[in-house]
């Protein structure tokens, strides 16, 4: 158990599997200017977690603490920021990629990274929205501009950033095509999708036609063939941000646009996700929940690709 000036954090000292990651005392840190310290309640597990767990990412060489998803408490305040005081509840994305340490009792980040939690939500609704209902966002409302009445079709619809991205898509009024496994078709249903292809069955090259916006969370040959069922002018967007350039190529050459994007924390981008929960437009799925010392089994389950929904860790 954590002392008043030490916090636990999950850290690894080498790359690997789940088995890496460890408990950690650490030193609790302060709050610099413009930044709060926030006890965590709950945090948000994404795939991105355990890619950088085992490859290291953008983070490069261990040790570091993982996690950009959080929900918590203000514990304290640094100069200057005025939105947040001690006992606010707030939710919120560290600075992706290199804001990292949500994995942990407490963590210190920009005040301009979080918003107030939705009083609807608890911690552990609201840690899982964060990264993946940003990377939605952006990719949906920022980069395509989705309208009402366009064709959106958006592939693994049931994970993490899909099952969000479709209540995105649905609340601009758009006409959601999903892709997952015919296992997953009635959650897709419910979460509001439109028509559901099964991925395992069906070529959806063959199966979906003038696409207005194409969200894609897969990359690969995904990133390519999506392209082909575009309308003309239609978008690829891409969460996958490293690639090969025919994705560009290809796009050109069939007069529709391509893009790759990478999320970034953005306070307006949280309060607009904030406003659709306090509307009931958008709600987090969660697959399972770990107390935070057990970071280990949820990238296990992680590692399968097969959850629907959200992983959360809960910090107690």
């Amino acid at each position: 158990m954590s002392t008043v000036n030490t916090m636990r954090v999950i850290s690894q000292d080498v790359l690997g599997g789940p088995e890496v990651l460890k408990v950690v005392e650490v030193e609790r840190p302060a709050p610099r200017p413009n930044e709060i310290l926030v006890r965590v309640r709950a945090a948000g597990v994404n795939p991105t977690d355990w890619k950088h767990r085992a490859t290291g990412g953008f983070l490069g060489e261990p040790p570091f603490v993982l996690g950009w998803d959080v929900s918590g408490v203000v514990e304290a305040t640094g100069i200057g920021v005025a939105r947040f005081k001690a006992g606010d509840e707030v939710f919120g994305m560290l600075s992706y990629p290199f804001g990292h340490g949500s994995h942990a009792d407490y963590v210190a980040a920009p005040a301009r990274a979080f918003t107030h939690k939705p009083s609807g939500l608890d911690h552990t609704q609201a840690a899982a929205l964060p990264l993946v209902s940003l990377t939605a966002w952006q990719a949906l409302v920022e980069t395509a501009d989705v309208q009402p009445g366009q064709r959106v079709l958006i592939h693994a619809a049931a994970g993490g950033v899909g099952h969000v991205a479709v209540q995105i898509a649905k609340a601009r009024g758009a006409y959601v095509i999903g892709t997952a496994s015919a296992g997953k078709h009635d959650f897709l249903r419910e979460i509001g999708v439109d028509e559901a292809v099964d991925y395992r069955e069906t070529d959806f090259t063959e199966a979906v036609k003038d696409v207005d916006v194409v969200l894609d969370t897969i990359g690969g040959e995904y990133s390519l063939r999506s392209l082909r069922v575009l309308r003309p002018g239609g978008v690829v967007v891409s969460i996958l941000p490293v690639g090969s350039d025919d994705f560009y190529q290809e796009a050109e050459r069939l007069g529709v646009r391509a893009v790759r994007m990478l999320v970034d924390a953005d306070r307006a981008g949280m309060q607009a996700i904030a406003d659709l929960v306090e509307t009931g437009t958008l709600r987090p799925t969660i697959a399972e929940t770990f107390p935070l010392a057990e970071a280990a089994n949820a990238h296990a389950l992680g590692d399968t690709g097969r959850t629907t929904g959200k992983l959360v860790l809960v910090v107690d």
